[in-house]
């Protein structure tokens, strides 16, 4: 699949999470020192919003249960054999693409 644009780079401060849509996908993108994590938003414990949660450094903490991932592996704190998929980000000009592929 294609990059797809996501975001413009304003939109995401550093030290930041938000929830997007991107072709019928639920993506979290954080901002982790001006470093941009594109991860599946959905928690694997009960569904929760990961782009909802706060961001700790590079943990997200689950906005439902606390469960919490690293956002620039996608692995849980925890158990990290386990965790949600991450996708590559590009920075092209002001604008945040997204390969969901």
């Amino acid at each position: 699949m294609p990059f797809l644009r996501t975001a413009k780079k304003d939109e995401i401060p550093p030290g930041t999470i938000r929830e997007f849509d991107i072709d019928g996908k639920n993506i979290a993108l954080a901002n982790v020192e001006g470093k941009l994590f594109a991860i599946n938003n959905v928690c694997l414990h009960r569904g929760g919003p990961l782009g909802e949660g706060e961001l700790e450094g590079q943990v997200v903490v689950c906005p439902w249960h606390g469960w919490k991932y690293d956002v620039t592996t996608g692995k849980l704190t925890t158990n990290p054999t386990v965790g949600v998929q991450c996708y590559a980000v590009e920075i092209r000009g002001d604008d945040i693409y997204v390969d969901l592929g």
